[in-house]
């Protein structure tokens, strides 16, 4: 059944429920939607509803009843990644949305070979959100994933000064045959706390970004003995989170 986050809180009645131009469009000229038919809803509240159509000229839909369904990570996790060529960083807000992740925060790092100047970062984490939106749709989460103006180290630091878990993904652990302190990390996490991984781009995080992290509690750990892809690694540590977290327990 088709999804959709919407504006407003689900009750009773249902003029407090506000879709966008975009919804409206998609659910009469795509999904060519007919009265009486039924879709889910999403409201700001992360309450998920069946709700029927009522009217289409104008749009009015009416709740059938509210479900509870539980598939968000049970801890609050954030990706922190460095400014990817290509569409390498739309493909893992994509695919990080579908594994549960809260938070894409793009960093600003002296590796990457790209460079967001103010009226382009702005209109590229406009477009990143439309992706995680159509992608927890897709998936049908509850929650929407935030993907945050872009930071520096600096202020990523300041940023995540709550978080309980704090790793930075750094191929140079994994030649060195580090294997430890991811599964350390994850089996520590208890429900409702904080963990934040650290992605550098295609060339790698600096030695010096990554010894100012790590004066600041954060963590080295490796994904394993090979060498991953920027866009592949987050996917890695973010399966890793799940099966340890939501399959084990």
């Amino acid at each position: 059944m088709q999804r959709y986050f919407v504006k407003g809180i689900v009750s009773e009645t249902t003029h407090s429920l506000e879709f966008s131009k975009e919804q409206i469009h998609q659910l009469k000229k795509v999904m060519r939607m007919k009265v009486e038919e039924q879709f889910e809803v999403v409201d700001e509240n992360s309450t998920l509803a069946i709700v029927e159509l009522v009217c289409l000229e104008p749009f009015e839909v009416r709740v059938i009843k509210t479900l509870n369904q539980k598939v968000e990570l049970p801890v609050f996790t954030a990706i922190a990644v460095g400014l990817s060529k290509g569409d390498k960083l739309d493909w893992i807000v994509q695919k990080a949305t579908e594994l549960g992740v809260n938070e894409i925060i793009p960093i600003e790092m002296s590796r990457n070979v790209v460079k967001w100047n103010k009226d382009k970062a702005s209109k590229k984490t406009e477009r990143l959100q439309k992706i995680a939106e159509e992608a927890s749709e897709q998936s049908h989460r509850l929650k929407l994933p935030f993907v945050s103006e872009v930071m520096t180290i600096d202020s990523l630091i300041e940023y995540t000064k709550t978080y309980h878990q704090k790793l930075i993904a750094y191929e140079e652990a994994a030649k060195e045959g580090e294997r430890v302190q991811l599964v350390k990390s994850l089996q520590a996490l208890k429900e409702g706390e904080k963990i934040v991984f650290v992605f550098g781009p295609e060339g790698g995080i600096d030695e010096k970004e990554v010894a100012k992290l790590q004066m600041n509690e954060f963590h080295t750990c490796s994904l394993g003995p090979r060498i991953l892809r920027a866009e592949t690694a987050p996917l890695y540590a973010l399966s890793a989170l799940s099966y340890q977290c939501e399959i084990l327990q």
